[in-house]
């Protein structure tokens, strides 16, 4: 998702009221952290006493530290770093984590200037808490490969700070200066050797006054920023061990499945639920309202499957009347009128020397709907207790945005968000779909605990999704029609660029709009056109509006405007007569400094123009930045039996400091699968009569593993503050397919899926 658009004070200018409210909850997340704004809480636990916070128990816990005046919530150690007796170290991260390795690079930051020893650091989430807010955005958010490029300084500083505290506490116990003091892996040493260990010091530490000023360590001095480090996370995903959203147990949970209806928007004419209720084990069969103005029918009962029989023997009949029915080949047709003409002006240069050019290219390139489809689901468990002033909400899910689902489950369910306790559970895969502005699945799990609470259920209400409800459920990647007129001239300097993109507008409704919109266009859908390339664009966009939900999609704009730019800059270079890389390398601008390094870092450990390849294959190439990264992939590629095959693929990644290179490796290999999932068969969403046709991976097709490439991954060395690696692995990649199969068919690749007929 993408919202580095906006600026902090952008940002918070347009959070609603609910979300401008300070959150705050009674448990910590996982029981390992909370906030305390003032002062650090002296806890005892069964394992010691620990660095650590835990907000509303101020007044119990006596004496406080001093207050720590002139930071902010998210600049006190409190909220995330707790310390036990036995020296284990475990760090509150402010991001959901989700497979891209958050909770390891985080922890890995904040643990260098502490001096921690990595063996003893551990990892959990924070909850809906302010302090957990993205210190750039004011607001808590995972998306956008912001989490370690937001949060480096802010961890190195808790780390520098809680380390701080505890050489005080030494100096005071040794009744010596904190200067003559040092630390290494867990341990404050002091004169003549004298050690004491970070646990043994914590319930001191505590009484320290907390740091406003810190000295960072000097980079050349990392230990374990920049070390290929195992993720924190990995024996458990490993070994089947890992609990996530979906694995929430509760004394006494039901289950909850909700029948969507087919037409997005539509409302329950009638339903006869007889044969669903006589299922065993279906407690309930509720009739709930929904987010978007329709409703749905929820079958709740001890199981899912139960519950999922239960959904399967209902007969409802749906009113879809005044919902629009969307058609995709009637889309097409008038998403191809659009293109035919100049929308809203994002750039407007000259098109004269268009007429007159030597050499043109005329384009269109057609991008469908497509799923988020993360392997975990859709799901999220409710419990309610109390009533009126006494009600509470506890809510277990795996989502992007704490804070804002905190509010919208406060909302719906008719009370205040500090009456709201949000556990944030480790998810499987999102791309985005678990950070919505609507909160669709939040609102809907808590209208579904509420109506089962109505009915008389008080057990906690786990909804659950099916991967048919993901697939079909909406917010979508959505569909895109891009036109360009290209003129040049014989050495490939373009001329003009008159270009045109059709699709819908993600910010368009949302409180993001005024900032995101901006002259009728929607900046996530032109984002990435025209960079890093000094070429003359009209650049111009339509956004339609149509009954499918959408939202952004890993990468958001660029995984469709890097496809286009890059095929179209490989068409050119074929028309002159030109090296594809040589021809990138002089049409790109000035400043694309990282641009050349991560393009030259793939050509030069690839062996593209040097090593023969095998007979068949041909080279394809593409480089393109998002998210303050840029990626670059060299591939080979060839034709087997009519289709394309991807055989190996060579990254240069520069995204400043890799402060975990495993993961940077990670990521860019997800991402390129996940690029190469927009390129194969199947990988489609269509709509008939406003129904979506696919529902599951039999007919929304994703890359087994025999799709997938050897892949090799480089990355660029640079000291400078790390920028994100979750998104920008994916966009370069279908390009540099598409480029090395048209190399070898001489036919440009102009829609995805692939069809080479």
């Amino acid at each position: 998702m993408h919202l580095t658009h906006l600026s902090p004070e952008q940002i918070q200018s347009m959070l609603p009221p609910a979300l401008a409210h300070r959150l705050a909850s009674d448990d910590a997340v996982e029981g390992d952290a909370g906030l305390a704004r003032r002062s650090f809480l002296k806890l005892a636990t069964a394992s010691g006493f620990a660095l650590g916070a835990y907000p509303l128990m101020a007044t119990a816990q006596q004496p406080a530290a001093p207050a720590a005046t002139g930071l902010k919530p998210d600049q006190q150690p409190a909220a995330f770093v707790k310390i036990a007796r036995d020296g284990t170290v475990t760090v509150t991260v402010n991001r959901l984590e989700f497979g891209q390795g958050t909770h390891t690079g985080l922890a890995m930051v904040l643990a260098e200037e502490l001096d921690a020893d990595w063996s003893q650091v551990r990892a959990v989430h924070g909850n809906a808490d302010p302090a957990y807010n993205d210190p750039a955005f004011g607001m808590q958010i995972t998306g956008g490969s912001t989490a370690v490029k937001h949060s480096y300084t802010q961890y190195r500083e808790l780390g520098a700070r809680t380390r701080a505290m505890l050489v005080a506490a030494a100096a005071q116990q040794w009744k010596v200066p904190a200067s003559s003091l040092a630390t290494e892996r867990g341990v404050v040493i002091g004169p003549g050797g004298k050690k004491l260990t970070y646990g043994a010091l914590a319930d001191a530490a505590m009484q320290q006054p907390v740091p406003v000023q810190v000295t960072l360590k000097d980079p050349s001095r990392f230990k374990i920023i920049g070390q290929p480090t195992t993720r924190l996370d990995a024996n458990a995903k490993s070994s089947g061990t890992q609990a996530f959203g979906m694995d929430v147990r509760l004394p006494g949970m039901l289950t909850a499945v909700l029948q969507h209806p087919p037409v997005f928007g539509s409302k329950v004419a009638s339903v006869d639920d007889a044969a669903a209720r006589a299922v065993k084990g279906v407690k309930a069969v509720l009739r709930v309202p929904l987010h978007d103005g329709g409703e749905g029918v929820a079958v709740v009962a001890e199981g899912y499957w139960a519950a999922k029989q239960g959904r399967d023997a209902l007969k409802v009949q749906w009113n879809d009347a005044g919902r629009e029915k969307v058609d995709s080949a009637k889309q097409l047709a008038s998403y191809r009128a659009l293109a035919a003409k100049t929308g809203n002006i994002k750039h407007d240069a000259d098109m004269a020397p268009l007429a007159g050019a030597p050499n043109k290219i005329s384009a269109e390139f057609v991008f469908p709907y497509l799923a988020h489809a993360p392997m975990e689901p859709l799901n999220c468990t409710v419990q309610l207790s109390g009533s009126g002033a006494a009600a509470k909400a506890t809510v277990w899910t795996g989502t992007q945005m704490p804070g804002l689902d905190t509010a919208a489950a406060a909302r719906t369910l008719g009370i205040k968000p500090e009456q709201v306790t949000m556990n944030v559970q480790m998810a499987g895969g999102g791309f985005g779909r678990r950070g919505l502005l609507t909160s669709d699945f939040v609102t809907e799990a808590c209208t579904i605990a509420k109506a089962a609470q109505t009915a008389g259920l008080t057990a906690p209400v786990r909804t659950v999704w099916s991967r048919e409800d993901d697939v079909r459920g909406g917010y979508y990647r959505p569909m895109h029609v891009h036109r360009a007129e290209i003129g040049f001239d014989a050495q490939g300097k373009v001329l003009a660029w008159d270009h045109v993109i059709v699709g819908q507008s993600i910010m368009a409704g949302s409180f993001f709009e005024p900032m995101m919109v901006k002259n009728g266009v929607d900046e996530t859908m032109v984002e990435g056109m025209g960079k890093p390339y000094s070429v003359p664009m009209r650049l111009s966009a339509h956004h339609p509006k149509l009954n499918v939900p959408v939202l952004w999609w890993r990468s958001v704009g660029s995984t469709h405007t890097g496809y286009v730019m890059e095929t179209l800059i490989d068409d050119i270079a074929r028309a002159t007569k030109q090296d594809p890389v040589a021809y990138r390398m002089k049409l790109m601008d000035a400043k694309a400094v990282r641009h050349r390094a991560a393009l030259q870092l793939a050509v030069d450990k690839s062996g593209y123009g040097k090593k023969t390849l095998p007979a068949g294959r041909a080279w394809g190439v593409a480089v393109h930045e998002s998210f303050d990264s840029v990626v670059a992939y060299v591939v080979e590629a060839s034709v087997e039996n009519g289709a394309p095959k991807l055989h190996q693929v060579t990254a240069g990644v520069h995204c400043n400091l890799a402060v975990n290179p495993k993961s940077v490796e990670a990521q860019i290999q997800g991402g390129a699968l996940m690029g190469l999932s927009m390129c194969v068969p199947g990988a489609a969403i269509t709509l008939k009569d406003g129904v979506v046709e696919q529902s599951n991976f039999g007919d929304f097709a994703v890359p087994r593993i025999t799709d997938m490439p050897a892949i090799a991954v480089h990355i660029v060395p640079s000291a400078d503050a790390p920028t994100g690696v979750g998104e920008p692995g994916l966009p370069p990649l279908a390009p540099a397919f598409a480029n090395a199969i048209a190399s070898l068919t001489g036919k440009p690749l102009r829609e995805l899926p692939f069809k080479l007929a």
